[in-house]
């Protein structure tokens, strides 16, 4: 017997009728490429987004065709979004930190017909216009008094693109709720990337999740400054969650730096924020450097890499800012996992709160999560069993963008996520490891992320990474890289120290290396690939006395 509920189909387009219907007067505030500050609301953006929804219209785009951007988190880019995934065609945002190649070859797998560019990325543009092959039209976010001078390429002036059209517009009815709605593509550490195309049924959902409670919290009293770039993962799926709930939309352009993320916290009254965690090392020094506080803000979630333990209490202890550890992938739209505080843990001390919050949290509704060894034997939730990290839900990706392979899940449905993880008996998850970059020393796994985590809980410590390098007995072992803060020494007795309480015995690092900077992802995530290339002929000091010996 079948249920007597109506048929509705879950569109991005009814996102945006609430929107406008309901919130077209809450504001949104946005910083810009060419040094202004956008004051607006979501009706005059919606309007906005209807008058481009014409033009590309007009420019020839029809349901189904992607459109790409290179954007920063503006306004503007917020009405790319609207505008091409209301009208029925795909959005697709590029990662402008890529490189030249990898951008190219982005572009061209995903056949992008039009192009839509801040002016900080007009030199890429340059560089790569003449290898794209199916994208025909190129218009730059701004102006015409803004607008780049490309030699030999038509650019048109975003301004003056949607002037010319009324924005009296309807949103087309989505015939089916499975219908391709955004694309991203994966960061490519090993081969091309790989793209991710979201469905209209799965953004929904996944922006249901987003504003629960115990995921992002949303709603309509917050301020909201998702610093999570909108190239990164769908911005967590922040524009949508704050275009259903009203949440007043503060966004910083192409500002990342702590001078200018305080004077938005403080000056917006921020209430909920979103990055990696790079962005907020960089806040959290500022801070330190100018004894500055964070009056209104509430709430910050940390995702894209993992959180040490030493951040998240400087929020919660200095700043009175709770902090939720989030754990994703673009594979999952992205959210997979929030760390907020559940019933068993509500009253217990603030130091084992702050143990489990430093792990990656609880799956949220959507997400099923699985663990199992390398014969694909579910493990024990016990937090003690290391085991691939396995995942299935409505919004977790089938299959990748014209792959010739298919389906990439298992028979099962199950979808392996390369991570190595623990999850304990309350359900919370530690990813311990990407499975490529697991320690195996003498037949036990070291955790290169706990031990990360530790070392950057010295005061000294502004980044640390670990590595394994080859050694003749244990096969391999630990090598922690570490950049110094500002004006601070720090030698490797001392950190041994520092870590000796903190981690397993069997763990601790058989060498330190000091360095000025460690390489990062296009994402902000830490490169190892490109660190152990770095290292790929370093000595262990333990591995010469075995030989010695």
């Amino acid at each position: 017997m079948r249920g007597l509920m109506q048929d509705f189909k879950l569109s991005v387009a009814s996102i945006l009728n609430h929107c406008e219907l309901n919130h077209a007067n809450v504001p949104v505030v946005s910083l810009t490429p060419e040094g202004k500050t956008f004051r607006g609301n979501y009706g005059l953006c919606l309007k906005r987004a209807k008058q481009l929804a014409q033009a590309l219209t007009a420019l020839g785009v029809e349901p189904g065709d992607r459109v790409a951007t290179l954007g920063w988190n503006t306004h503007r880019h917020l009405e790319c979004w609207y505008a091409a995934t209301g009208m029925g065609a795909i959005i697709h945002t590029v990662n402008p930190r890529l490189f030249a190649d990898q951008i190219t070859y982005i572009i061209n797998h995903a056949e992008d017909k039009v192009l839509l560019f801040d002016i900080t990325f007009a030199p890429i543009i340059e560089n790569i216009a003449s290898a794209l092959t199916s994208t025909k039209v190129f218009v730059a976010m701004t102006d015409e008094a803004h607008c780049p001078n490309i030699g030999g390429l038509e650019v048109l002036a975003y301004e003056s693109l949607i002037a010319e059209q009324s924005g009296d517009y309807s949103w087309p009815d989505v015939e089916d709720e499975n219908a391709a709605v955004g694309l991203c593509y994966t960061s490519g550490t090993t081969g091309n990337p790989k793209g991710v195309l979201y469905s209209h049924r799965s953004t929904v959902l996944h922006t249901y999740a987003a504003c629960m409670a115990d995921t992002l919290a949303v709603s309509a009293t917050d301020t909201m400054l998702p610093v999570v770039p909108m190239f990164h993962a769908n911005a967590w799926g922040v524009p949508y969650a704050t275009s259903v709930t009203g949440a007043k939309l503060v966004l910083n352009g192409p500002h990342f730096d702590g001078d200018t993320l305080l004077k938005l916290l403080n000056d917006e009254r921020i209430t909920i924020t979103a990055a990696v965690p790079t962005v907020w090392l960089g806040l959290l020094q500022h801070l330190e450097k100018t004894g500055a506080k964070l009056p209104h803000l509430k709430r910050v979630t940390i995702g894209g890499s993992a959180a040490p333990r030493s951040m998240i209490e400087a929020f919660e202890t200095k700043y009175d800012v709770q902090v939720n550890h989030a754990w994703g992938m673009t594979e999952l739209s992205p959210l997979g996992s929030v760390g907020s505080v559940n019933h068993a843990l509500k009253d217990a001390p603030h130091d084992t709160v702050l143990d489990v919050k430093a792990k990656q949290g609880r799956s949220i509704y959507g997400v099923e999560m699985k663990i199992v060894d390398e014969a694909g034997n579910e493990l024990p939730r016990d937090g003690k069993s290391y085991g691939n990290l396995l995942v299935r839900g409505p919004w977790i990706a089938g299959e990748y963008f014209k792959s010739e392979g298919g389906s990439i899940l298992d028979k099962d449905g199950w979808f392996d996520t390369g991570d190595v993880a623990i999850i304990d008996p309350l359900g919370f998850l530690q990813i311990t490891d990407r499975a490529k970059d697991v320690i195996k020393s003498g037949g036990e796994w070291s955790s290169s992320i706990d031990l990360e985590n530790a070392a950057v809980g010295h005061p000294a410590v502004a980044e640390a990474a670990v590595i394994g390098v080859a050694h003749p007995k244990w096969d391999e072992r630990p090598l922690l890289v570490i950049v110094k803060k500002d004006g601070m020494t720090v030698s490797k007795a001392d950190i041994l120290e520092f870590l000796t309480p903190k981690v397993a015995k069997w763990w601790l690092p058989d060498d330190v290396a000091f360095v000025d900077d460690i390489p990062h992802t296009a994402t902000g995530k830490i490169q190892k690939l490109r660190l152990r290339e770095q290292f790929k002929d370093y000595v262990l000091p333990t591995a010469v006395a075995e030989v010695a010996s």
